[in-house]
């Protein structure tokens, strides 16, 4: 086979070529040239002008930043030099050939052409934050993502009075009859009031003489629109989701009603005005399908946590109230703070719980009882409200983290002073508070005065930036991704300590280095950005690479809920499209990049 009819199957079998055309794949394989180079061959260096895009044949290519930190490794179908040749810049990375390999050079001119006559193409070289499609229509969404999974069902020769009181004890309409996990059919309020009540069925008799048996159902792919014809034309409440002869969930008018009026402000609402904790859990519980239906609409990640964050900090105040009514009056004045992803506003669909108390120069050992027992009733109803227990005990049941204003201080300047391991990772936690019920005064000039100090000790400030390294982008040989090596999680990422946390170790950096007030993770970088302590081009890449992170795992944990298992940070890359992929490794590069001048010493304007 000639040189050009390989080129051309091997470009068929590549991202994002595989969308040409056998003649354009032709045309392309003609304007490209085959390259080999040995083990020690530099590509391009730093400062040197970009013209082409690599494609790796076989063998490998290490890419390096200005420090010599590696950056990627890559092989076979990856491709290198982009990014000089996008931003019409010299190069700013290193390619040196690490194992005997063949490229594919492809002429800047003709992947600029390609980028203008393909939209595959274009989309895939595209670095831009993705303008998510708005599918926030109740109407044309699967029922799968508004069912109720695994619902109640009982066998067909359970008594009718059991089921009957199985519905008054559930407080729910209906019940699913299931026979060796087959569906059989059904049983309503409304079936029991009319064959029981009014036409006098034995209560003793099996519950299937009154059911109604194989009743209209609908697949779990079926749209809400199809739920809601069926209601309104066959006038029935309750609609079985069965796939094969398997019950899968159940979808009632109660849903969609939920449905339509669920909202973070709905929620919010549900939880102000709970009487106690199991109220307010019932509101948090559905925190999850309003995760899905809010990622689903296309609201950017930061928008999503910020709604589902501001859920977390009502129920916090209101338990501070309920507290307050159940205690007493305060004896002095406190203030409750947040710190971990709530202190940031970034809680996803797993939340533990990291707060702390502040209180008053004025406070007696007489008054500290009072504050523990707030605090525990505080954190005991959060934890029923789901935000579990801080495995690292960083709560305010915790006596450390109880005390006087004057305390605090004496713990930040402790921290400053002597960064040992222990202090750095505490003052990593406390630079993220964020003040959520009490008295706010209590930390307007902690907060300014600590920040000052910090940023002025050269020597804590290379302590912190040694400490925000420690968690490193996934980049490995394998499609460019290291995944967990063994264990629970074995080949998965860990998009949080892996992908988010790296993220937003740096924006802390950022935010001592410039003495921002901002806790937030994008608007600490957006801070850093206008105040100069993160170049515009590289700040731009930082956020565009944590959008992309941050919604790759907001979209994982609404996949996960869809499929009704509970959302984690662990995602299988097997999962994700070729294109997906390169786009999330490009991410990582960026942060690793982003770290490596930091850890550098020249800073990130350099």
């Amino acid at each position: 086979m000639p040189i050009s009819a390989h080129l051309t199957q091997f470009l068929a079998s590549v991202h994002p070529y595989d969308s040409l055309t056998d003649a354009e794949l032709i045309a392309l394989a003609n304007r490209c040239e085959v390259q080999s180079n040995v083990t020690g061959d530099r590509i391009f260096g730093i400062g040197d002008t970009a013209d082409s895009l690599y494609i790796i044949a076989d063998g490998a290519i290490e890419i390096t930043d200005d420090t010599d930190v590696q950056l990627s490794l890559l092989g076979p179908r990856n491709s290198f030099g982009e990014r000089a040749l996008l931003r019409d810049e010299t190069a700013t990375r290193t390619a040196t050939v690490t194992e005997n390999c063949t490229l594919i050079v492809m002429p800047a001119a003709t992947l600029f052409d390609l980028i203008k006559t393909h939209p595959p193409v274009a989309k895939f070289f595209d670095r831009r934050r993705p303008q998510r499609e708005d599918r926030n229509d109740l109407a044309t969404m699967a029922v799968d993502q508004l069912m109720t999974r695994n619902p109640i069902s009982c066998s067909p020769d359970t008594p009718i009075r059991t089921v009957a009181g199985q519905m008054h004890e559930r407080r729910i309409s209906s019940i699913c009859i299931t026979d060796a996990d087959a569906f059989e059919g059904i049983v309503t309020l409304r079936d029991m009031n009319s064959r029981v009540v009014v036409q006098g069925a034995d209560p003793l008799a099996p519950v299937s003489s009154i059911m109604t048996p194989s009743p209209l159902s609908l697949s779990p792919k079926a749209l809400v629109t199809d739920v809601l014809h069926l209601m309104v034309e066959r006038g029935i409440g309750h609609i079985p989701i069965v796939e094969g002869q398997t019950l899968l969930g159940i979808v009632t008018q109660t849903d969609l009603t939920r449905a339509q009026a669920m909202s973070s402000a709905d929620l919010v609402g549900r939880v102000a005005k709970a009487q106690d904790a199991t109220e307010m859990a019932r509101a948090t519980s559905e925190i999850p399908q309003l995760l899905v239906q809010l990622v689903d609409a296309g609201n950017r990640h930061e928008v999503v946590t910020r709604l589902i964050t501001d859920i977390a900090d009502t129920a916090t105040r209101r338990l501070l109230a309920l507290a307050e009514a159940a205690l007493g009056a305060p004896p002095v004045p406190y203030l409750w703070l947040a710190c971990g992803s709530q202190g940031r506003q970034e809680q996803t669909g797993v939340s533990d719980q990291d707060n702390c108390l502040i209180l008053s120069d004025d406070v007696t050992e007489a008054d500290m009882p009072y504050f523990a027992q707030l605090a525990k009733f505080v954190s005991d109803g959060l934890d029923v409200c789901g935000y579990f227990y801080c495995p690292g005990d960083m709560m305010a049941t915790n006596p450390r983290w109880c005390q006087p204003l004057k305390v605090w201080r004496g713990y930040f300047e402790g921290w400053i002073a002597k960064p040992d391991p222990e202090a750095q990772m505490l003052a990593s936690v406390m630079f993220d508070l964020r003040p959520i019920g009490g008295d706010d005064s209590l930390f307007v000039n902690l907060q300014t005065q600590t920040l000052k100090r910090a940023s002025k000790n050269s020597i804590f400030t290379a302590h912190m930036i040694s400490n925000s390294l420690k968690h490193q982008p996934p980049i490995g040989l394998l499609r460019g991704l290291a995944t967990i090596r063994s264990g629970e999680h074995r080949n998965q990422l860990d998009l949080k300590h892996n992908g988010v946390v790296p993220v937003v170790d740096l924006g802390r950096i950022y935010t001592l280095q410039g003495q921002l007030k901002s806790v937030n993770t994008r608007a600490r970088l957006e801070a850093a950005i206008a105040a100069r302590v993160l170049s515009g081009t590289g700040g731009a890449d930082l956020l565009a690479a944590y959008d992309l992170i941050a919604t790759t795992r907001l979209d994982h944990q609404s996949q996960q809920i869809k499929a009704g298992v509970k959302p984690t940070n662990y995602l299988d890359p097997s999962n994700l499209s070729d294109f997906e992929r390169s786009h999330l490794r490009d991410a990582f590069v960026v942060v690793k990049t982003m770290q490596s001048a930091a850890g550098s010493g020249k800073g990130v304007l350099g």
